[in-house]
């Protein structure tokens, strides 16, 4: 148990980052316990206790006797140059034990921006980065999370990965361990890799070797052990209403991103826009039944004490019985100040109705996500939405009393013309206009949020090269050159950044080395605006002989080897790469679960049905 200096909090913003002892935690006695785990979030406190998924595993690890399971956070800078001068190794927020005491550290893998906290983390726990280097004394490094479906930049650094949803995944890794460590650990490390290779969706990437063309491009990712798939398919929770869900989340003692209940109305999206990697990555939609959603909530408003709910999904409005639902929510808890509202609103399911009601207790904003600026460019992402949808959403807003609208955007997209970009600002002046022919007045204050385009693994722009810094920059100059009422706010997103999410999200093993460079030059928080160095970058880049436009910027032939075409979410690659030329044909693709099945593959490969429970599944 490591004792922090008193003084040493003193010295840092938001020293209960720090404190632990919070409302729910849960601390075992080691003696007790046969195998023992650290969830470790590579970013701030605040950040990571708003993940469902980390919340979720921790419940689930915890409800077992024979295993504990604690936390750690990425320490923001002040802390650690506290942490490194008085060589004071990263804790647990729960018991203040070192993580290198541990069995196992778990990653979660959210954005590719982290990925020096990883390396920065296991520095400050006297751990050694490199996966290779570590030996049997030392704690097994996983990891988990959308990141994950392309594991390759980090496997010099990660022991293994879990791919898609772990409920039952990490039951079997945590039985493995312990059997492992009652046994004698066996083989040492390679006994228990071997172990965990053979469980369902567990991918070892040691257990792979991969070879290159002269161009650099991947030849081919065969395994060179005997325990080892050729293929690593994810895991996924066949039903979900079955599945376990935290109803004794940790209340912390400062405000965080998500400071709220968080009750997951249903799993997966089938409406295949073809930008989102989520949309694949978690197919095919399973609900919750709405009494076990209403059961779930009174546990959660009884040991949290939240006075919001927050009804959380990819598209939370496509709940088969979510009117329903909200009103009985609504009823049951609104005498108790707790208020209910919906994060992800798509603009053809949008009910002015369910609106008012779910700001009955306290109203705000509404937002919307559009993503493209015309028809044309919807089309080929698949969106499905129209203008016209986005008038009427609007306008029945306004004449309900909402003044204020935010608006999401993407600049980058496939086939995108400087007639789509300007389509954003035509889209936002219509919506300031529309508010006048309402109202009479104008008075609307309209937002305008603007993220550079990123292509991602396993979606049908995986193969689409990423338009270069300089001309995501001259777009965003476009757009705020024509966005110039005082009624509307713009704001972009660095395109340094998204390059280097690109990198990492389409890159292979080399790119870890560029990695672990940047991290010793002092990379780390790379997505937090006022730490992130794009110099350091360049410079790793340099040192390690590896062009990152050949990463990110580069379009794919149909015919290459993609360097995560061994880890399968469940669908089918020849299904996305038809996706892909549907969008440059402008064609759409309906939604299953209301339409015919598109044939992605994932139902049948998985064996896992749509479960919708307003359709009486």
């Amino acid at each position: 148990m490591i004792q922090i200096d008193p003084a040493i909090l003193s010295r840092v913003t938001k020293p209960a980052r720090y404190t632990g002892q919070e409302w729910n935690s849960i601390v075992k006695a080691p003696e007790s316990v046969e195998a023992s785990f650290v969830l470790a979030f590579p970013d701030v406190y605040e950040v990571g206790l708003s993940n469902l998924g980390f919340k979720i595993l921790y419940h689930i690890l915890n409800s077992r006797s024979g295993v504990a399971v604690e936390r750690a956070y990425a320490p923001w800078v002040d802390m650690e140059a506290e942490m490194r001068r008085a060589a004071v190794p990263l804790c647990t927020v729960e018991s203040f034990r070192p993580l290198a005491e541990f069995d196992a550290i778990g990653f979660t893998l959210q954005y590719e921006m982290s990925y020096t906290n990883i390396l920065n983390m296991l520095d400050l726990a006297g751990i050694p980065v490199l996966a290779a280097e570590r030996g049997d004394e030392h704690p097994l490094i996983m990891a988990g999370g959308p990141c994950a479906f392309n594991a390759e930049p980090l496997a010099d650094f990660v022991d293994f990965f879990i791919l898609g949803e772990a409920e039952e995944a990490i039951v079997d890794v945590a039985e493995a361990v312990a059997a492992w460590k009652k046994a004698g650990k066996p083989r040492g490390k390679t006994g228990i890799l071997e172990k965990v290779a053979a469980i369902g969706g567990v991918y070892v990437p040691a257990f792979y070797d991969v070879a290159y063309h002269g161009d650099g491009t991947v030849k081919a990712v065969a395994p060179n052990h005997a325990a080892a798939r050729p293929t690593v398919t994810k895991r996924i929770v066949k039903d979900l209403d079955e599945a376990p869900f935290p109803t004794e989340p940790v209340v912390p003692y400062l405000d965080i991103v998500h400071d709220r209940i968080m009750l997951e109305l249903f799993r997966g999206c089938t409406r295949g826009c073809r930008f989102c990697q989520a949309g694949v990555i978690y197919r095919p939609v399973r609900e919750r039944r709405p009494e076990t959603l209403l059961k779930l909530a009174q546990e959660l408003v009884d040991s949290t004490g939240y006075s919001e709910m927050s009804l959380t999904s990819l598209s939370s409005a496509d709940y088969s019985c979510l009117h329903d639902t909200v009103r009985q929510l609504i009823d049951r808890f609104k005498d108790q100040g707790v208020s209910v509202s919906l994060p992800s609103l798509r603009i053809d399911s949008f009910s002015i109705q369910l609106a008012q009601e779910v700001q009955q207790v306290r109203k705000s904003g509404l937002t919307f996500a559009p993503e493209a600026g015309t028809q044309r460019l919807r089309d080929v992402i698949n969106k499905g939405v129209t203008e016209r949808d986005l008038e009427e959403a609007v306008g029945a807003a306004f004449k309900a009393g909402w003044s204020t609208v935010k608006l999401y955007f993407m600049i980058g997209l496939p086939t995108e013309t400087d007639e789509d970009v300007a389509g954003i600002a035509k889209l936002a002046y219509k919506v300031l206009d529309l508010y006048k022919s309402v109202t009479g007045r104008r008075g609307a204050k309209v937002t305008v949020s603007v993220s550079s385009f990123v292509p991602k693994p396993h979606t049908s722009f995986q193969w689409y090269g990423q338009n270069s810094i300089e001309e995501l920059e001259r777009k965003q100059r476009l757009l705020k050159s024509l966005l110039r009422d005082r009624s509307i706010s713009f704001s972009w997103h660095d395109a340094p950044v998204s390059f280097l999410e690109a990198v990492f999200a389409r890159g292979d093993r080399k790119v870890g080395k560029a990695l672990l460079a940047a991290w010793r030059r002092g990379a780390r928080f790379d997505g937090w605006s006022e730490h992130f160095r794009y110099d350091f970058w360049l410079e790793a880049f340099a040192e390690t002989g590896i062009d990152p436009h050949f990463y990110a910027g580069r379009e794919r032939a149909a015919t290459e080897l993609l360097p995560w075409d061994h880890l399968s979410a469940g669908v089918d690659k020849t299904f996305l790469a038809r996706e892909y030329q549907r969008a440059l044909a402008g064609d759409s693709t309906a939604d299953c679960r209301r339409d015919q099945c598109s044939a992605c593959g994932v139902c049948q490969g998985l064996g896992v049905n749509v479960v919708d429970w307003g359709a009486g599944a």
